[in-house]
């Protein structure tokens, strides 16, 4: 018989699915894109994750422990000066994992009973803002999102996003669109050009009715007010006055909270706690299973 080894061995031999080479061909792109769809949306749908709550911020941001471990490294005034601004920072840190403990708590991320899940955190999936609100849903004992990104300097997904529900995304415009199809409101912490590109995306699909209208929330008065000047758009003729009205600026967690609710958002109660037995009737308890125990 003749070997037929080189057959075997040749790529052309290989399932489509295990060869690498195939699947990263340009002509297969439109495949590769349909992936990146279902991969995540399955996942999300095992979940039970109905809808979200967006958190988009600067990954630049330190954690309160990072701020103090720069202030106790600190030796020359230019660093005690850094030290102080990223203790300041951290500030903004801070009330982004409050925020989404807010969320996790009164929105429906902690269905019981197999129930839908609402208002589930969702993020960017990286560094500062990201983790504060992936930190915060966690705390809050729900569960939280994050969509990565590919980077050429590799983005790592912090910590405390929900393992199964930390995905990864090759194509921008995959990670876009769900960040963007389950959202039930978009909350935006100060940041750079990733946070300005999320944010007028959103703005853009609710303004031009590519999406139902949300309510969306700017945190950080001071510095949405200095960063971008919205009004100015309308004096230009750019926007309407109208448009002013798609978005509220606050400065508090507890504000942002109020805006989304007052502007639309649905929440889910959290489900009961379960009621605790007295301590006599536990007694009670023990005492017949003792006696279930003995022998007869």
């Amino acid at each position: 018989m003749p070997d037929n080894g080189a057959q075997k061995r040749s790529r052309s031999f290989l399932l489509a699915i295990e060869d690498q080479e195939f699947l990263l061909r340009d002509e297969m792109r439109p495949f590769r894109f349909g992936m990146e769809y279902a991969k995540a949306e399955y996942a999300l749908r095992d979940w039970g994750v109905r809808s979200t709550v967006v958190v988009f911020g600067s990954a630049r941001i330190p954690s309160p422990e990072q701020a103090a471990a720069l202030a106790a490294s600190a030796r020359t005034a230019a660093e005690k000066r850094a030290a102080k601004t990223a203790a300041e920072r951290a500030r903004m840190y801070e009330d982004a994992r409050a925020f989404a403990r807010i969320v996790s708590l009164r929105g429906g991320a902690l269905a019981a009973g197999g129930a839908p899940r609402d208002n589930v955190i969702a993020t960017g999936g990286g560094p500062g803002i990201m983790e504060a609100a992936n930190r915060g849903a966690h705390e809050a004992g729900a569960p939280s999102i994050g969509f990565n990104i590919t980077l050429p300097h590799e983005q790592d997904p912090n910590a405390w996003s929900t393992p199964a529900l930390t995905f990864r995304f090759h194509y921008f415009a995959m990670r876009k669109m769900h960040l963007a199809m389950r959202a039930n409101a978009l909350a935006v912490f100060p940041g750079g050009f990733g946070t300005f590109d999320e944010l007028f995306e959103l703005l853009t699909l609710v303004q031009t009715h590519k999406a139902s209208p949300r309510p969306i929330v700017l945190v950080g008065r001071s510095f949405w007010e200095q960063a971008v000047n919205l009004p100015m758009l309308v004096e230009h003729g750019m926007i309407d006055a109208r448009d002013l009205s798609l978005f509220e600026i606050v400065d508090t967690p507890e504000e942002a909270w109020a805006s989304l609710v007052r502007r639309g958002l649905e929440a889910t109660p959290p489900p009961p706690a379960p009621t605790p037995v007295p301590a006599p009737v536990r007694r009670r308890r023990k005492a017949g299973a003792e006696q279930m125990k003995a022998p007869g």
